[in-house]
Order: C-alpha cells, then sequence, then structure tokens
C-alpha cells in the first residue's frame, strides 16, 4: 500500500490511498449503468441480465483490463462469465414525510439481480488459455470386471 500525500503536502489535508495490486489481472467492466472491477473467479451482483443459471455471459464494455486503459472502451477486450443464478437485494424502504401535515408515504424496493462468477478476462478477444487438467492414474482394479460365471439369483415373486 502506498500512501500519496496531497499536492501542497504540509496541510491538515487527508492523505490519498491506493491499493497496489500486484500479481493479478483485473478488469474494468460497464454493465447496467454501473462499473465493476473484476478479476478471474469474482462473483459479482450485477443489474438483472437474461440467462439462467449454467449460461454463458460476456462482457464487452471493457473500460480497462490489465495495463490497458481504453477511451473510452479497450478495442477487442471481452470478460466471460457464468450465471450462478437471479436473486433480489435485500429490501430498501422509502419514507417520505411533511412535517405538521400528518402526511406520510411509505414504501418499498427489492431490485432484481443476476449473479454472475467471472471465468476469464481477454484483453485481444480471444479465451484465455488455461492449463491442461492434470491427468490421474490409471489403476488396474481385478475387481472392476464382471464375473460371467456366478450364478444369476432370482428374486422371489408374490403372485
Amino acid at each position: 500500500m502506498a500512501i500519496v500525500p496531497p499536492s501542497g503536502a504540509g496541510g491538515s489535508r487527508a492523505c490519498f490511498v491506493f491499493h497496489e495490486v500486484v500479481g493479478t489481472m483485473f478488469a474494468v467492466i460497464k454493465t447496467g449503468g454501473k462499473q465493476y472491477r473484476v478479476s478471474e473467479n469474482d462473483v459479482i451482483r450485477v443489474e438483472k441480465l437474461a440467462g439462467e443459471a449454467g449460461d454463458a455471459v460476456q462482457f464487452d464494455n471493457v473500460l480497462m483490463i490489465g495495463d490497458k486503459v481504453g477511451a473510452p472502451l479497450v478495442d477487442g477486450a471481452v470478460v466471460s462469465g457464468e450465471v450462478l443464478g437471479q436473486d433480489r437485494n435485500d429490501k430498501i424502504i422509502i419514507l417520505k414525510k411533511k412535517r405538521r401535515k400528518n402526511h406520510r408515504r411509505k414504501a418499498g424496493h427489492r431490485q432484481d439481480v443476476t449473479v454472475i462468477r467471472i471465468t476469464g478476462l481477454s484483453a485481444d478477444g480471444k479465451p484465455a488459455k488455461k492449463a491442461a487438467p492434470k491427468k490421474a492414474k490409471k489403476k488396474v482394479e481385478a475387481e472392476a470386471a464382471p464375473v460371467e460365471d456366478a450364478p444369476a439369483v432370482e428374486a422371489d415373486s408374490k403372485e
């Protein structure tokens, strides 16, 4: 973490704190009128998108990815994700009151959201290469083969 004093240091103004991200690639995407800072395997809640659990989604409104900053978007950059489900946020209460008039209006609202897991970041539009899964060693099991010489057992049936 680096602490950067504001210009004209020496006064009682607060210092700005910047968090340094080392070793993780992240992107800034825009969806639903909001901006989200995401990296691989992050789970985010965005404004409702069409799709069911297990569907793949791609965000092409990428404002920044890695060290590339768009003007306003990064050309060809894509952030891909997987829909985990549809949900609703907590209820917010809207209370309107006019003093001395006995006038009160109370309402609540729950926003529909889509829960998404980020599966990949790509600066050039191609899917990111993932490490090949390790192959499991094959075990030779003599018991796994069916035995044909065993006599068949008939089930008793009630008539």
